[in-house]
């Protein structure tokens, strides 16, 4: 089982959840079944997408995508979401959250004396 959180930036926006809202309810559903299997650990439509972030494929609408990273083996970290269209510019906005992640948790771990890399 994976455990799945949202990434809020250290101004308090969650880029995920002002994504999900502006959803209609079927393309909201259908992200929700995704997120169901991503967190029993169903991987079958996940890639790579470079520098530690991963893209969630849904065949459904305009091609929904979820990014998101992994914080060790059973947390997933959701940073973004989008479609086919904007796939490039969403790819590096998630790039980007997931770096200033990494660097905000190991500042964490640092000052707690637990750095233990990531």
């Amino acid at each position: 089982m994976v455990e799945i959180c949202q990434y809020i930036d250290p101004a308090g926006k969650n880029f995920f959840e002002e994504w999900f809202r502006k959803l209609n309810a079927p393309a909201a559903a259908k992200i929700t079944t995704a997120l169901a299997r991503l967190e029993a650990g169903n991987w079958s439509n996940v890639k790579g997408a470079g520098s530690g972030v991963y893209e969630y494929r849904i065949d459904f609408g305009p091609g929904y995508r979820i990014y998101f990273g992994k914080d060790g083996d059973h947390i997933v970290i959701l940073l973004t979401g989008g479609s086919k269209k904007r796939q490039q510019q969403d790819i590096e906005n998630a790039k980007q959250y997931w770096a200033a992640y990494k660097t905000a948790q190991r500042t964490a771990r640092q000052d707690s004396g637990t750095d233990q890399g990531l």
